[in-house]
């Protein structure tokens, strides 16, 4: 697990100005260090760094930016591939150094050429330059586990694990992008292949970036709409069957998830599954998991005494850490360090504590995410369902309505149902005033602006409503938002998070299955609940869901109101030209007087609020002394 950076540009960029670059991202690699310059073809320059966190063959043999044996080569690269050692005995012509997997992407390049990728079990973002063919390729793993940024400017390029070696290359100018901040304050991030800057992007998951000479070009080598419909209800068996082989793929996920050559740990929640995998890691282990848990000391919130009686139950070496409101708001101040690029997930606080907690005693830590996504875990997914049976009425609703002036007059969910018309948002469906208040905000919204929900559901070709959110949910809200949050608070302690459920075998597994394996009468991840019962007593799974939440409304009209209003200084937001001062501010004092929900007040548009706060705070930290 590591940090990487380089260009390929006729700019010039020193040795030392890319270490400056590459040392942002210390807390991503503090074990070592490589930086290397290569000349190119038609005055170009490459630059290759890496910060490394060693979890592979913790020798300087591991050292990056790392040649193949020919010196035609060079690659930097983060993350795992866990099946390198197989790789390896079929690349056993190759002259092996080391035992890291590092050395097998090379190996795997010289014999496949840039297909190689296809072969590449985990997760990575890879930097890969072939000197015989002045070619600087820009890979990310399948589902998108580990970031990559890259910058295009006049035919120039240069990448990074994060935002923040970007920001300090000379010549940067950090032009904001107006027109993605609407769908940021909806959804709280911003997801591939946008970025907030103008002309930075984020190499989709499963893709390529190709770039030679200032020529870039894209391609996808898995993607999840064409995987699906390949793999779209192929499985032959029963459901006991079915049942018996996603076990089989879990328990090679995790036991490959469970080599390194330096400790390995797991989190766990007390989910289903955090549970699940957990439990497989413990019957693999010959020694007990030792396991992280966090809890509140507001029973609302708190978890953490069923993670307690999991861990109990299967035998583990279980640590877990009561934090306070303070704690959670002492983590504040961290965000816009660690996440460089405006994000409010507001579970990225506990993820970071939690993080900081696995990091005392591991230096990896399995997790169970993928499983909401891939097995129809959400509550959002019941509410799609119901939506998708009572869409004929809404149609005959918006109908009448929009005939007799009445619209205004339906209660709200009826008002939600009747106006969920557009085919490409069907399963998006949300209350028209949060996109209004979300565009609102935003100077010049009558230009052509990002809008706040996904507009190309009719891609995945999925007539069930589910089914199909899933699909956008697995493209957009996993790696734009769970799996930039896990990265981002895992990697602030240089720690590395693996996740059994997304490998690739178990996700296309999952697409095999019929839909009623994984949700069926009322009950979401109905495969995955049956497999945790063969390991734990169902009593102590059936309990509802709390989450891992922070009381966002108490802080936002409470510790951080003053803050907050101070961010929507007519000074401020005058000179910053991104917000528009009137409605912004009425906005916000409507908010925090706790008036009428309609009017744009009430908890619901916490979140919202919240993304404003965390937006100006990243702005303060970046870019407010070059308005």
């Amino acid at each position: 697990m590591c940090g990487i950076c380089g260009y390929f540009s006729k700019n010039r960029i020193t040795e030392e100005k890319l270490q400056e670059m590459n040392d942002t991202m210390y807390h991503r690699g503090p074990d070592d260090h490589g930086v290397s310059l290569y000349q190119a073809g038609e005055g170009y320059s490459v630059g290759m760094a890496q910060r490394r966190l060693a979890i592979m063959d913790l020798s300087p043999l591991g050292h990056q930016p790392m040649e193949s044996a020919d010196g035609q080569t060079v690659v930097v690269f983060n993350g795992e591939i866990y099946n390198f050692n197989k790789l390896k005995k079929e690349l056993s012509d190759y002259p092996f150094q080391s035992t890291c997997d590092t050395e097998v992407i090379l190996a795997a390049y010289r014999r496949w050429g840039i297909s190689c990728v296809e072969k590449l079990q985990g997760m990575f973002s890879i930097a890969l330059f072939d000197r015989k063919k002045d070619t600087l390729y820009l890979i990310r793993d399948r589902i998108g586990k580990k970031p990559l940024y890259y910058w295009i400017e006049d035919g120039n390029l240069v990448f990074a694990s994060e935002l923040k070696p970007i920001m300090k290359c000379p010549g940067f100018h950090a032009k904001i992008r107006k027109d993605v901040i609407s769908r940021f304050l909806y959804q709280q991030y911003l997801c591939e292949p946008d970025s907030i800057f103008e002309g930075v992007y984020k190499v989709e998951p499963g893709s390529i970036v190709s770039f030679c000479h200032g020529q870039e070009d894209k391609y996808f080598y898995w993607d999840i709409k064409n995987v699906y419909r390949e793999k779209k209800g192929t499985f032959p068996g029963n459901y006991e069957e079915a049942k018996a082989r996603l076990l089989d793929l879990l328990r090679g996920a995790v036991r490959e998830r469970l080599v390194a050559d330096v400790p390995v740990g797991s989190f766990l929640s007390g989910g289903y599954d955090s549970s699940l995998v957990t439990s497989i890691a413990q019957q693999i282990s010959h020694s007990p998991v030792k396991t992280f848990s966090i809890g509140f000391y507001e029973e609302k919130y708190n978890e953490a005494g069923y993670a307690r009686e999991v861990a109990a139950h299967l035998g583990c070496d279980h640590t877990e850490l009561y934090v306070s409101e303070q704690d959670l708001l002492d983590m504040v101040e961290d965000l816009p360090v660690y996440y460089d690029e405006p994000f409010a997930d507001s579970s990225q606080i506990p993820s970071m504590l939690v993080a900081k907690l696995a990091r005392q005693k591991v230096t990896v830590a399995l997790s169970g995410d993928g499983g909401d996504e891939f097995f129809c875990g959400y509550q959002t997914y019941e509410k799609v369902r119901q939506a998708q049976l009572l869409d004929g009425m809404g149609g005959a609703a918006w109908a009448v309505g929009k005939a007799f002036h009445m619209l205004d007059r339906y209660p709200f969910k009826v008002r939600m149902i009747a106006g969920n018309r557009d085919k490409e948002t069907k399963t998006q469906f949300a209350a028209g005033n949060y996109q209004k208040v979300a565009g609102g905000m935003v100077l010049g919204m009558e230009k052509d602006f990002v809008p706040c929900l996904y507009e190309f559901e009719s891609i995945y070709h999925e007539k069930n409503w589910q089914a199909r959110r899933m699909l956008l949910d697995m493209g957009t809200y996993l790696p734009g938002d769970i799996l930039c949050k896990v990265d981002r608070a895992s990697m602030k302690y240089s720690l590395e998070t693996r996740c059994p459920i997304l490998d690739q075998g178990v996700m296309e597994y999952s697409f095999s299955l019929p839909h009623s394996f994984k949700y069926s009468k009322g009950t979401g991840k109905r495969i995955l609940k049956d497999l945790t019962y063969q390991y734990l007593p169902r009593e102590l799974m059936e309990r509802p869901k709390k989450g891992f939440s922070v009381p966002l409304d108490k802080w936002l009209r409470g510790i951080l109101k003053e803050q907050v209003l101070s961010y929507a200084d007519e000074g401020f937001l005058r000179k910053q030209q991104i917000f528009d001062v009137v409605y912004t501010q009425n906005f916000l004092e409507k908010y925090m007087k706790k008036g009428d929900a309609g009017a744009g007040t009430g908890e619901n548009y916490s979140h919202l609020v919240w993304a404003f706060f965390v937006f100006q705070k990243w702005y303060e930290t970046y870019r407010s002394t070059k308005p």
